[in-house]
């Protein structure tokens, strides 16, 4: 790329060696609570997917040290500034001793100019020094990305450098810096976690792929089990939820954001042990149907689960059972829809009586 393309880049066509080259970039880095600070919060907010790669750039900036710049010494400054005076002619008097005529104009003029340069010579020594100073070898502080996967049956409690703490959902997996920068909090999320968000200053952005979950201090919940299907319940502080077209609905307590498999969104109210619970072992079912049912059990055992074809369809069962073993939970299906069970190591069969 020559420095006429280069020149006309956007930000969002910035690869790494782009953003170490910018002036206003490492500026800001340099200074993160400067005038610029405004723009590159919101410009990072509004380009999640170049977030990886601002980060990096970042650090790397962030790593590189220079040697101290070398100092011209008070001899050094005074030979220099010395010879340069000792150039000037001296007028001539009787004898040895110098005339008592003042020099010409002329000569008083080459003299500030003999000053002049002097000076300019000192600063140009100076100015070629601070330039061409030899820069230490540079260790680049690599990014050490955290990656947490559950399988299904195992849920588990993950506590963050800055004090956020994430409950992971089975079948979920959370990716996030072992350390932050100084800008901005972010974490990947696939399948369900539930966020309590250390307020520190620092947006907090969950990214979901097309869609961002941008919040500074609050709690929350977080489901995507499948493309284009989402819900997004706050239980307390304030969130906002954006797409990658730039809609954006913000939260406030006690409302969840669903999106259906059609892109359809509702905003509704919601009940905080049916969406939260799963994270205090409360297992519940509300008028659940037998595809929810059959997922529900599969995720929170670790099982597989078989279904008899003879079973209908038309189940909506209601159930609440706290860190319950599998065979009671199953119990208290059979006795209310009139089925049977057969446990087998992993494997489960849902039999029609």
């Amino acid at each position: 790329m020559d420095n006429k393309q280069k020149y006309i880049l956007k930000y969002k066509d910035y690869e790494l060696e782009d953003f170490l080259g910018d002036g206003y970039f490492i500026s800001w880095v340099k200074n993160p609570n400067g005038n610029s600070n405004h723009f590159w919060e919101r410009w990072i907010t509004e380009n999640v997917d170049k977030s990886e790669t601002v980060m990096q750039a970042a650090t790397i900036i962030r790593s590189m040290t220079y040697k101290n710049k070398p100092e011209l010494s008070n001899k050094a400054y005074v030979e220099i500034f010395e010879n340069v005076l000792k150039s000037e002619p001296v007028s001539e008097g009787k004898g040895n001793e110098k005339s008592s005529h003042p020099t010409s104009i002329w000569g008083t003029i080459f003299g500030f100019h003999k000053i002049a340069a002097a000076i300019l010579l000192i600063f140009c020594a100076w100015i070629i020094l601070d330039t061409y100073v030899v820069k230490e070898p540079v260790e680049l502080a690599p990014q050490k990305w955290e990656v947490r996967e559950n399988p299904a049956g195992i849920k588990s409690t993950i506590k963050m450098g800055d004090g956020t703490v994430v409950n992971l959902n089975s079948n979920s997996k959370l990716t996030f810096l072992e350390k932050f920068p100084d800008s901005l909090r972010l974490v990947k999320l696939e399948g369900e976690a539930f966020f309590d968000v250390q307020k520190d200053g620092r947006p907090f952005l969950v990214d979901l792929g097309k869609t961002q979950v941008e919040v500074m201090g609050t709690t929350f919940n977080v489901e995507k089990r499948q493309e284009g299907k989402l819900s997004v319940a706050l239980v307390s502080g304030k969130v906002k939820v954006k797409d990658e077209l730039g809609n954006q609905v913000i939260l406030k307590p006690m409302e969840m954001l669903k999106i259906n498999e059609k892109g359809e969104v509702s905003l509704t109210s919601f009940d905080t042990t049916e969406i939260i619970g799963w994270k205090d072992k409360i297992l519940l079912f509300k008028n659940s149907n037998k595809t929810e049912i059959i997922q529900k059990i599969s995720d929170w055992y670790g099982v597989e689960v078989q279904c008899d074809p003879k079973i209908k369809d038309n189940w909506a069962y209601s159930g609440e059972y706290h860190n319950e073993s599998l065979e009671n939970v199953l119990k208290g299906i059979k006795r209310t829809l009139n089925i049977d069970y057969n446990i087998n190591g992993k494997k489960v069969d849902l039999i029609q009586k």
